[in-house]
């Protein structure tokens, strides 16, 4: 669904006043809707940027090496609170576990030894690891965020060894292909925007090197573009079971530490930067690597996303995160999402589900339990505010699938005649009357 033209022309015109701020040699943003690319900003000529143009995306890769590691935990082979040595063995910070790791709660240092890796030739994964002693935990293991490069190295590494498919493999196999996404590759492939350091006095442009990180690439090697990073934000607004499971999704944009003690503006879960604007949280990544930034930021309620590169390594104005942040919140305060249709239900509730929905009461508090038939649900309205969904799990027994309730059980308590005489969830009792006692 394409942007109506007054919101269009509001991020045509972000874009345009942050490439001439910001001094990029090009600048675009994808605004995505519904899985779809809606709307294309570009602006500066250096080169000229379009939908099938590749940029560098940095640490948005990270997003996808954490998606490998929960198709992993899913298939059984590793447990996110494993520790790092029953996998890489031998390593100096063997104790950390993955979910630390992947969610920069692990104090492990941010770069690994060596050279600058972004911007020289990477080593092996043996030499990555001989160079990981123990002096490269710099905070005491998830008391703070701590971004951390080096632990996305190690993580490809795990995956490897699990796996025995390198990590570039193991991406196009499980991800790249399944998601139609041809154009995102390990390495630049024509056309591609060269990327550059603007000088600060002359504007006179210097090209960067396009380095092979290799033990480090699983921490932001790749190269796509807007058209197939769109299909990674509609990915991550509703993913492809396929690739992964919706449920492990949203555990993944669940924090594992609050990045901003401060104002609890951000955060990060399992691979997964949270942002919060306003009474919204978006979910993505930043990006950089030597002349590139890019953006990736999902309202994932709304299914809608922005996406976004620039080819020069800074961005004067503010930041490509920011910008991104700011278009997407211009779009669903223009254009917020309609609710999806109600539909009527075609048949009766099964037997014993009507008995048990209607009004219930506990301590003057109002429960309404509702079914939905398409689901196989009973849904818990409490108060008119809070909802839980519960799924059936056995004889009279539900099971809490989301909302305050998620995990907890409804059980229906029936009386010496088998009527339904009250609610049990979670040992709050809910009776038919306000004031009935238990």
């Amino acid at each position: 669904m394409a942007l109506l033209p007054e919101t269009a022309r509001k991020i045509d015109e972000l874009v345009a006043a942050a490439q001439s701020a910001g001094r990029t040699p090009s600048l675009v943003i994808g605004v995505v809707r519904d899985g779809t690319l809606a709307h294309l900003a570009t602006a500066g000529e250096h080169p000229r940027p379009d939908a099938d143009l590749q940029y560098r995306i940095g640490s948005i890769s990270k997003t996808m090496t954490a998606t490998l590691v929960m198709q992993e935990r899913d298939a059984g082979r590793l447990r996110l609170d494993d520790p790092l040595a029953e996998h890489l063995p031998g390593t100096a910070v063997g104790s950390l576990t993955l979910r630390q790791l992947l969610g920069h709660a692990s104090g492990l240092q941010r770069e690994p030894d060596g050279p600058w890796w972004e911007r020289a030739e990477g080593v092996d994964l043996a030499t990555l690891l001989r160079g990981v002693t123990a002096d490269k935990i710099a905070y005491p293991p998830h008391r703070w965020y701590h971004y951390s490069n080096l632990a996305y190295g190690l993580l490809g590494g795990v995956l490897e060894r699990i796996t025995g498919t390198p990590w570039a493999d193991l991406l196009r196999q499980r991800i790249l292909e399944p998601l139609g996404m041809r154009r995102t590759t390990y390495a630049a492939t024509e056309p591609f925007a060269r990327g550059y350091v603007v000088h600060p006095w002359h504007d006179t442009l210097r090209e960067e090197p396009r380095t092979d990180t290799r033990a480090m690439a699983p921490a932001g090697q790749l190269w796509s573009t807007v058209e197939d990073l769109a299909r990674w934000a509609a990915f991550l607004a509703d993913p492809d079971p396929r690739v992964l499971a919706a449920e492990t999704l949203t555990e993944m944009c669940a924090p594992v530490v609050i990045s901003d003690l401060d104002s609890w503006s951000g955060g990060h879960g399992l691979g997964l930067e949270l942002y919060r604007e306003g009474e919204r949280v978006y979910v993505g990544h930043g990006g950089s690597m030597p002349g590139y930034v890019a953006a990736l930021a999902v309202h994932r309620p709304s299914r809608t996303a922005v996406v976004g590169f620039a080819n020069s390594y800074g961005f004067r104005s503010g930041g490509i995160g920011s910008l991104g942040q700011r278009a997407l919140t211009t779009v669903l305060d223009a254009e917020p999402a309609f609710p999806r249709p109600w539909q009527p239900t075609a048949a009766a509730p099964p037997a014993g589900i009507a008995e048990v929905t209607g009004r219930w009461w506990w301590m003057g508090v109002t429960l309404d339990l509702t079914w939905d038939a398409a689901a196989g649900e009973l849904v818990a309205h409490v108060r008119g505010e809070r909802v839980s969904r519960f799924a059936p799990e056995g004889t009279d027994r539900w099971r809490g699938r989301s909302g305050p309730e998620n995990g907890e059980i409804l059980a229906v308590l029936r009386d010496d005649t088998g009527q339904v005489a009250a609610l049990d969830i979670a040992t709050f009792l809910f009776t038919r009357t306000p004031n009935q006692e238990p």
